[in-house]
């Protein structure tokens, strides 16, 4: 009974954190992060940092807020 049990956790633990790490997206300093929930936008921008998002469901698309500057000849 303890055997099943304590290979019952140890298979949850494990899904729990391939869940975490496919949920898990950086956002660059520079950057900003549009969510899109099933191709529709989802909520407001995220900022720069760590954020999470449903896995398999929404698709972080990020943007990049440098200024480039060209040579004017």
């Amino acid at each position: 009974m303890l055997e099943e049990l304590l290979t019952t956790g140890i298979a949850a633990g494990a899904a729990g954190l391939v869940y975490v790490g496919a949920a898990a997206r950086v956002v660059k300093q520079y950057e900003r992060g549009v969510v899109f929930r099933l191709g529709r936008l989802a909520g407001d921008v995220r900022p720069p940092g760590f954020t999470l998002v449903v896995p398999f469901v929404d698709r972080l698309q990020k943007v990049n807020m440098q200024i480039v500057t060209l040579p004017v000849p």
